[in-house]
């Protein structure tokens, strides 16, 4: 798909240069250089999707066929690592399933035996990542496929080390949520932006796009395993100046299955946020 792009693209340049006497030859040279650098970009760059999944038996069918349908259409070259962290409901099953649709080379299976949390799963996910850029996102339908050339293109204009999906800029919004959790939410957002100033605004969003060797670093650099972990990762990319840039996305309330956000992990975000305002 991007070769074809690029040759019809490239014969739409020639034509303007011969029937165009404003467009010089050397303009023409320098049009084709640009993208024959861009196409040369996109065929090295592999992107990894990391889904760690628990309970996920109804979305998962559905996730990795959007997500399929989206790549094939763009032309990036991609895998999707399931990280199932054994859960009862049958979910690795139909992980196992997707895989001989999809092929093995697309669908890569790396499960564990049991629920070990979001920070460890990344960490299991990447070690067996061959792409160049990761991309985290939820497999409870919550982010949608459609953004991901977003992040990509957003990505590239400014060769960023992170691109975080937002709901809080431009058209990013949230739905499904009832008043409470979005009160919630928006309160969380305002208090990690007041105490911990983190150069982002949805410090809690788990759809992102990392370069490779900048996601390594910044796992290392992490002491948190839950789902204050994606808080801690913005945090600490700011401590060690990489360039954070953000997409605005629209956030779904999950349609199966039910919300694995509960009192715990809001108790673990409020002592994380304190540690982190303490320690940054």
């Amino acid at each position: 798909m991007v070769h074809y792009q690029f040759y019809l693209s490239l014969l739409l340049v020639l034509s303007i240069t011969f029937i165009s006497p404003r467009v010089s030859h050397k303009e023409s040279l320098n049009i084709v250089n640009d993208m024959a650098n861009e196409e040369m970009r996109d065929s090295e760059n592999k992107y990894s999707i990391l889904l760690p999944t628990y309970n996920e038996l109804e979305n998962l069918p559905i996730i990795i066929y959007l997500l399929t349908k989206y790549l094939d259409k763009s032309g990036y070259d991609y895998e999707i690592i399931v990280i199932d962290d054994g859960s009862p409901d049958g979910t690795l099953e139909a992980a196992k399933q997707l895989q001989n649709i999809y092929g093995k080379d697309k669908i890569i299976l790396r499960p564990r035996e049991k629920k070990l949390g979001l920070g460890t799963a990344y960490i299991h996910g990447i070690k067996h990542a061959t792409g160049n850029f990761i991309i985290i996102m939820d497999a409870d339908l919550s982010h949608h496929p459609k953004f991901i050339s977003q992040f990509i293109e957003k990505q590239q204009s400014e060769d960023f080390d992170v691109v975080s999906g937002s709901r809080y800029i431009g058209s990013g919004g949230v739905f499904g949520w009832d008043f409470k959790r979005k009160l919630v939410s928006r309160g969380a957002n305002f208090l990690t932006q007041l105490l911990l100033r983190p150069g982002a605004s949805d410090l809690t969003g788990s759809f992102r796009l990392y370069k490779k060797d900048v996601l390594d670093k910044l796992i290392k650099s992490c002491v948190s395993k839950g789902y204050v972990f994606q808080m801690e990762m913005i945090i600490r990319a700011r401590e060690l100046n990489f360039t954070v840039g953000e997409v605005p996305i629209t956030f779904v309330d999950r349609v199966y299955g039910e919300s694995k956000l509960g009192g715990s992990e809001i108790v673990q975000f409020v002592r994380a946020m304190l540690y982190l305002f303490a320690t940054t």
